[in-house]
């Protein structure tokens, strides 16, 4: 059976009862099956409890009403998430064989709305990664490319949805890790307000930082995930306390106009360093939005060039505390050793991949007696201004808009021997998420050599209905030109 392409219409069809969700599960994993020799996207993937959960669904109630809003839809997770009863690795092989213990809050959500978990999809080692390559278990590849990164580190949950194995997935951005692959892969990419969507159950990479959010084909799908997941945790200490939006009002909003729209354009955004491909894409998705009325506002970001330093910084030195829990001990299969302080050093060693044990050290270093002054404060005073120039640019525009990332592709193994060419790939990203803003990417390519291209989009804290709007207003326009 040949079951919708979107999620938004396989719920309405599972709902009113044309669409079994047992069809669905299975059309899926015909899906991936195709999808996997090609793509690599998934570490596990969960038949069994897929079908059961489907059956489970069938039987739930016998009225749409009481049928959640992501009713009998299939769902990847990114395997830093907690699903309880499932293989969860974070990419590495420090937690090869674990499995979660509980469910993740925006699992549970999920879940009561209706979803079923079909797999959890590779990443980079602890989310450390823009790439995918520093899995230690395998390289995923790009859909539109067998020898291109689908980016990272949610690489696998954006390779999975632009292969069209599932409809959704989530992933979680840190300083990119949804926005850029999302660019490099072609999808849509949102990462909420820091605080929007709980963290509970979520493998901390930098707590100050992490955000999960979800990964789709199209913005309403999109739109759909983050009004399930989005809303105050108690589990969550930086939980924010503003309720979800209402799905039924944030998809009607979705089709309004943004006529007087004004969206503030930087050019650090569009200047050195991005590529004149991705230049012209950005222009194009800039005009999309023009022509249905909204305002092209110049803008000056004066301090995004000292993002990248004061970010990798922050999330090194957030990182070493998050991480020092593997051990052996606590966490982590131990290696024998003559006494404890050899074992820690021969778990680690054997345990963590290259990428994790550089930017610990380098968080160990920055946060060390004498030098967390020079560095580690010093970086914090950068964040500070980051998130000033945005607060700045606020009072006079309502979105900002410019490139997710400076190149429309990354080759297999282009920058994996280069970790300062590799950081730079989130160049563009890591503002938004030093300031703790919405952010989202939309395809508004392809660039001259067939390459998605990605649309950022910024909002202020919390707008994330409009920063949806806008990206849907890009869509709607770009598929009827």
């Amino acid at each position: 059976m040949r079951i919708p392409d979107t999620a938004v219409e396989i719920a309405r069809r599972c709902r009113e009862g044309s669409l079994c969700p047992l069809d669905v599960v299975e059309e899926t994993f015909a899906r991936i099956e195709a999808a996997e020799p090609s793509v690599e996207a998934f570490l596990h993937v969960d038949r069994e409890g897929a079908r059961r959960r489907a059956k489970a669904l069938i039987h739930q109630g016998p009225r749409s009403g009481e049928r959640g809003l992501l009713y009998g839809v299939p769902l990847a997770v990114k395997d830093n998430i907690c699903v309880e009863g499932s293989p969860l690795s974070c990419g590495s092989r420090i937690l090869e064989g674990y499995v979660a213990p509980y469910q993740a809050t925006v699992i549970e959500k999920i879940l009561n709305a209706g979803a079923i978990v079909v797999g959890k999809t590779n990443m980079d080692e602890f989310a450390m990664g823009s790439s995918t390559e520093s899995s230690a278990y395998k390289n995923t590849l790009n859909p539109r490319g067998s020898d291109l990164s689908p980016g990272g580190s949610s690489g696998g949950s954006a390779a999975a949805v632009a292969a069209g194995a599932v409809p959704l997935a989530l992933g979680s951005d840190t300083g990119g890790s949804i926005r850029q692959p999302a660019a490099l892969c072609g999808v849509v990419g949102l990462k909420p307000t820091y605080g929007a969507v709980s963290r509970y159950g979520l493998v901390a990479f930098a707590s100050s930082l992490d955000q999960i959010g979800p990964l789709a084909a199209t913005v309403s799908d999109s739109a759909l995930l983050f009004a399930v997941i989005a809303g105050p945790d108690q589990r969550d200490s930086t939980s924010r306390p503003d309720e979800g939006p209402d799905s039924e009002d944030l998809l009607a909003a979705l089709e309004e106009g943004i006529e007087g729209l004004r969206i503030g354009v930087p050019a650090q955004y569009l200047s050195s360093g991005v590529q004149g491909e991705v230049v012209c894409c950005i222009e194009q998705g800039l005009r999309f939005l023009q022509s249905r009325g909204a305002l092209l506002v110049e803008i000056d970001l004066p301090h995004t060039a000292h993002a990248i330093p004061a970010y990798y910084l922050i999330a090194t030195s957030e990182a070493s505390s998050n991480l020092a829990r593997y051990d052996g001990v606590r966490y982590g299969p131990r290696a024998d050793a003559a006494d404890l302080r050899g074992a820690y050093r021969a778990t680690r060693r054997r345990g963590f991949g290259r990428e994790v044990i550089r930017r610990i050290m380098l968080g160990t270093f920055a946060l060390s007696a004498g030098y967390a002054d020079d560095y580690y404060l010093e970086a914090l005073e950068v964040r500070d201004l980051v998130a000033r120039d945005f607060a700045e640019a606020f009072e006079e525009v309502d979105l900002i808009a410019g490139a997710t990332t400076p190149a429309a592709r990354i080759g297999l193994g282009e920058k994996t021997g280069d970790p300062l060419s590799m950081y730079l790939c989130d160049a563009l990203t890591t503002p938004a998420s030093l300031a703790g803003l919405p952010a989202l990417s939309v395809p508004c390519g392809p660039s001259e050599n067939g390459s998605p291209v990605g649309l950022q989009i910024v909002g202020r804290a919390g707008d994330e209905v409009r920063v949806l709007q806008a990206a849907r207003t890009v869509e709607r326009t770009r598929a009827s030109s």
